[in-house]
This record gives C-alpha cells, sequence and structure tokens, in this order.
C-alpha cells in the first residue's frame, strides 16, 4: 500500500512529469544552439529569487554542502544534459539517462545502508528496458561525447539525489531549494559566456515566455517540490519517479507535434509505468542494514511541513552526516 505518503508521491511526481515538457519547451520557443544559456537560466534566477524570498543562510557544513548539492543536482547536471541533447537524438539521450535508479540503488545500499531487494532491481530493468521500447529509434545515430555526458548526466543527479538524503539540510525546503540552484548557475555562469557568450540581443517574446516556463515552473517550483520529495521519501523511490520524463516528452510529441506513437512505444510506456509503481507498493519504507558503529540510517524522513521537514526525526543521522 502507498499509505500515508501517497500525497508528497503524487506531488513529487508531478515534477519529472513537469520536466518531460522540457524538450518542447526548448524545440519550440527557445533560441537554437545555446544549450548552456537554456541551462543557466534555467538556474541562476529561480535560485536568487527563492533566497530573496526565503532571507535564510546555510549554516555550519551546509555553506561546502549546498555548494556541492547545487554542482551534482543543478550545474554538472544542467550542463550535462543540455550537451547530450544537442549531440544526440532524444531517445538516446533518454535511454541512456534511465540508468539513474540503477544507480540509486546502489548508492542508497553504500551511503545510507538501505536493503538492496531484488523486486526493485527487476524494477528498474525493466523501467529501462521500457524507456528503450518508448523512445529508441532503430536508426539512431550514436555519439560518444553525447552518449558520455547523458551517463554523467544521469550518474550526478543520482549522486546528487542520494546525497541530498544524507545531508538533511538546517534551513526549510524553499531555502535549501534557492542555495542549490544559486550555486549551480554561478558554476554555469562564467563557461556559459565563455563557451557561448552573452545572450542574443534579439530575443523574442517566445523566448522569453520559454526561458521564464524553465525558470520559475521548471526551476524554481519543480525543485522545490522534488527536493522535498527527497527528504520525506526513500531516494530509490524518487529515483524511479524520473522515468516519468520520457513518458510525458513522448506522449507530448504525439499529441502537440503529431509525432507518430507505435504500438511498440505504448507497451514501452505501460512497461515504464508499470516500473514507477512496483517499488511504490511495499508495504512500508525501504529497510536498512545497521552501520559501522552500530546505527541504523533512518528509513525515510516523515513530511511534517517545511519546519518539520527542516529538522528530520532521524536521531542518527546528525552524527552520521558530521563525519
Amino acid at each position: 500500500m502507498l499509505s500515508n505518503r501517497t500525497p508528497i508521491l503524487l506531488a513529487t511526481a508531478l515534477v519529472p512529469m513537469i520536466w518531460g515538457s522540457t524538450y518542447l519547451v526548448t524545440t519550440e520557443f527557445l533560441p537554437p544552439g545555446r544549450p548552456l544559456l537554456a541551462a543557466t537560466a534555467r538556474a541562476l534566477p529561480a535560485g536568487l529569487a527563492l533566497v530573496a524570498l526565503t532571507r535564510r543562510l546555510p549554516r555550519g557544513d551546509w555553506w561546502w554542502r549546498a555548494a556541492v548539492l547545487g554542482t551534482l543536482n543543478i550545474g554538472a547536471f544542467f550542463a550535462l544534459l543540455f550537451v547530450a541533447a544537442y549531440r544526440l537524438p532524444g531517445g538516446v539521450a533518454a535511454t541512456v539517462g534511465a540508468i539513474q535508479p540503477l544507480l540509486v540503488l546502489g548508492l542508497a545500499t553504500g551511503l545510507l545502508g538501505e536493503v538492496l531487494r531484488t523486486r526493485t532491481v527487476v524494477a528498474a530493468i525493466a523501467g529501462l528496458a521500457g524507456v528503450t521500447l518508448l523512445v529508441l529509434r532503430a536508426d539512431a545515430r550514436l555519439d560518444a561525447v553525447g552518449v558520455a555526458a547523458a551517463a554523467g548526466g544521469a550518474a550526478s543527479m543520482a549522486l546528487g539525489v542520494v546525497l541530498s538524503k544524507r545531508w538533511p539540510a538546517p534551513v526549510p525546503v524553499l531555502a535549501a531549494t534557492g542555495w542549490q540552484l544559486v550555486a549551480g548557475g554561478l558554476l554555469l555562469l562564467p563557461v556559459t559566456l565563455l563557451v557561448e557568450g552573452p545572450p542574443p540581443a534579439s530575443l523574442t517574446m517566445a523566448n522569453l515566455a520559454g526561458y521564464g516556463y524553465l525558470t520559475v515552473v521548471g526551476s524554481a517550483f519543480a525543485y522545490a517540490l522534488w527536493f522535498r520529495g527527497i527528504r520525506a521519501l526513500p531516494p530509490t523511490n524518487v529515483s524511479f519517479l524520473s522515468m516519468l520524463s520520457p513518458v510525458v516528452a513522448t506522449a507530448l510529441g504525439w499529441i502537440v507535434l503529431d509525432q507518430e506513437l507505435t504500438p511498440a512505444q505504448a507497451l514501452g510506456g505501460l512497461v515504464v509505468l508499470a516500473a514507477i509503481v512496483v517499488p511504490q507498493l511495499h508495504g512500508g519504507p525501504a529497510g536498512t542494514r545497521p552501520l559501522r558503529g552500530g546505527h541504523q540510517e533512518a528509513r525515510r524522513v516523515p513530511d511534517g511541513g517545511v519546519e518539520a521537514a527542516r529538522l528530520p526525526n532521524i536521531p542518527e543521522a546528525r552524527p552520521r552526516a558530521a563525519g
């Protein structure tokens, strides 16, 4: 049963569905050939707005942890994501990115002490197969740099998800989201200016609308829900939700862009949805195994609102994080 986690699980599932619209927005609204500009515009303004809104500073170790998490979840991930998107067909990039749940399974086992369940591993492999059916074309071209970027992006996000769980922020979720977006955006800004130069002077209203959507909806709103979900749910459960992105992207291509949807793609979509649902249906939170020193990592962080999430009910987490 999904139990009392259902509301926050559904709210977190909305995030990769929003991210699934990124391809459509990028191709239809943004200027071509500016992937790093899109990544920077998506991160930095949203982060600055949230920091100004919350007016909360990181404390202690969370200064450098926010920088590390912002690099993994935002800066490196956005850059690698857009490099892969520009160098690979969407199907290849999505297929390589679908290895993320498998990576999170391994990292959560090693860093959080989660028990590796056979059912969850099978679901991750099935999800990868489903994404392949859904988006990969037989004539898809491979590019070594693009494949490496897609794999690196999946690895960066996977490690960011697990470390976000291991290092609970001492500030409310909106402030934590803002500082990570700022850290990632500041990392991207000089790289963008060096590689692509300043933004084009002739941005259209459609361009501005696209950047606005990515900033407000795709980053500020979506990442606040995403990090809230990471606080309250096991990281493996959250990582499976990411496979909703290619499902939504394919559906939007079919509905909005009049792209063909084959029976194999429809089957792949059903397999992906089943792979997402199965890990969420176990009777309780993911189990853990004892860690060094006799401690046991908390199974999940209960959702009790912003302030409760700021001080999660994890007696063993704070000594472990400090190490």
